[in-house]
């Protein structure tokens, strides 16, 4: 199912439309909303691989463009633009898929920010954030970890052990300050490429991910 949703600012100030794209059973126990990194556009392969494995699962899964990607810019918008399009898209995606329990997620920014949604009160069932940017590359003393420890619902983080926006050891710290859980994929960098001397293709590296999501929505209360 493809739609279009409307953001609006804060004060009700129309910002312009977005796409959507739902996909897996209406009412079902499990939704997840999965958004884009700053770099990226809700049809990223990664992105779209995890959407279609976990709704051949019996998941609701929804993943969208922020503003700027919409309008085919490269700048994200900023963070009051991208919190209105995130809660925008995840009330029309709790309307639409009614499911028991909605989850929020995504890649790197869009996972982020949808952990600044959760931490100001936005009810959902748990966060899903692959590849999460605790910090830019090289500059490990600008981590953005403030308000996880608040955040009251469980969280998955996926991360690869080279994955230079998150030092390893200063993700699992965090992680464990939060009690959330943690899920390493060896030799991966930010994107989940992994060199080829592993000997794993992407589409091994993507089932595992979709697994281990799979897992946590299914056995997370809430």
């Amino acid at each position: 199912m493809r739609l279009r949703v409307p953001v609006a600012s804060p004060d009700g100030v129309p910002l312009g439309d977005v796409s959507v794209v739902l996909a897996g059973p209406k009412r079902a126990e499990a939704a997840l909303v999965i958004a884009h990194g700053a770099g990226g556009t809700m049809d990223t392969p990664s992105i779209v691989t995890l959407q279609k494995a976990l709704a051949a699962e019996g998941v609701a899964v929804a993943r969208f463009n922020f503003l700027y990607a919409e309008k085919g810019k490269r700048a994200p918008d900023r963070q009051p633009a991208l919190l209105a399009c995130w809660r925008a898209v995840a009330d029309r995606v709790r309307a639409e898929a009614e499911p028991a329990r909605l989850f929020l997620g995504g890649r790197s920014m869009g996972g982020r920010m949808a952990t600044y949604l959760v931490a100001e009160g936005y009810p959902a069932a748990g966060l899903v954030l692959l590849a999460y940017p605790l910090h830019p590359p090289g500059k490990p003393d600008q981590q953005r970890k403030d308000h996880l420890p608040g955040i009251r619902v469980p969280m998955l983080f996926v991360s690869g052990t080279r994955d230079s926006f998150a030092r390893l050891d200063l993700l699992e710290p965090v992680v464990q300050s939060a009690g959330a859980e943690l899920h390493l994929i060896e030799g991966a960098d930010h994107g989940f490429k992994v060199p080829k001397k592993l000997g794993r293709s992407a589409a091994e590296v993507d089932a595992e991910v979709a697994r281990t999501v799979l897992a946590f929505v299914t056995a997370s209360g809430g």
